[in-house]
C-alpha cells in the first residue's frame, strides 16, 4: 500500500507559516504595548512626584519663578502622558487587528488539518480493510490448498 499523502499538505504548511508569522507580529506589537505602558506610569509617575514637591514647596514658601516653573514642568508632563495615551490607544488598536489576523489564520489552518484528519483516517480505514481482504484470501487460499492436499 503506498505511502498517506494529504494533496494540501503544501497548502497547509504555508498556512501554518503564515500563522507562526502573524504570531510573531502580534508579539511585537504587544510587548510594543506593554513598553508604552511602562513609560505613561512612568511619566504618571514623575508627574505625581513633581505635584507633591510642588505642594510641599508651596507650604515652605516659593518664589512666583519657582511656581511657574513647578507648573510648567507639570504641564509638560501632563502634556507627555496625554501624547503618549494616544499613542498607546493606537498600539492597542494595531495589536487588536493583529490578534483578529492570528485568530482567523488560526480557523484556515484549524480546518486544513481537519481535513487532513478526516482524509488520514480514511486512508487508514482503507489500509485495514484492505489487510482484512488480504487476510481473507489467505484464510480461503489455505483452505483449499488443504482441501486438495486431504
Amino acid at each position: 500500500m503506498k505511502k498517506f499523502h494529504f494533496s494540501l499538505d503544501t497548502v497547509l504548511g504555508y498556512k501554518q507559516q503564515v500563522l507562526d508569522s502573524l504570531r510573531s507580529e502580534h508579539a511585537v506589537i504587544m510587548k510594543k504595548v506593554t513598553d508604552q505602558e511602562m513609560l505613561i506610569a512612568d511619566l504618571t509617575r514623575r508627574h505625581r512626584e513633581l505635584n507633591i514637591a510642588f505642594r510641599a514647596a508651596e507650604q515652605e514658601g516659593m518664589t512666583i519663578a519657582q511656581a511657574k516653573t513647578y507648573e510648567i514642568g507639570l504641564r509638560v508632563l501632563e502634556q507627555q502622558i496625554q501624547t503618549e495615551t494616544e499613542h498607546l490607544r493606537a498600539l492597542e488598536r494595531e495589536a487588536e487587528k493583529k490578534r483578529q489576523q492570528v485568530v482567523a489564520a488560526r480557523q484556515e489552518t484549524a480546518s486544513l488539518e481537519k481535513l487532513r484528519e478526516k482524509k488520514l483516517d480514511g486512508y487508514r480505514k482503507s489500509v485495514q480493510k484492505q489487510e482484512e481482504l488480504f487476510i481473507d484470501e489467505l484464510v480461503s487460499a489455505s483452505r483449499v490448498t488443504s482441501i486438495q492436499v486431504g
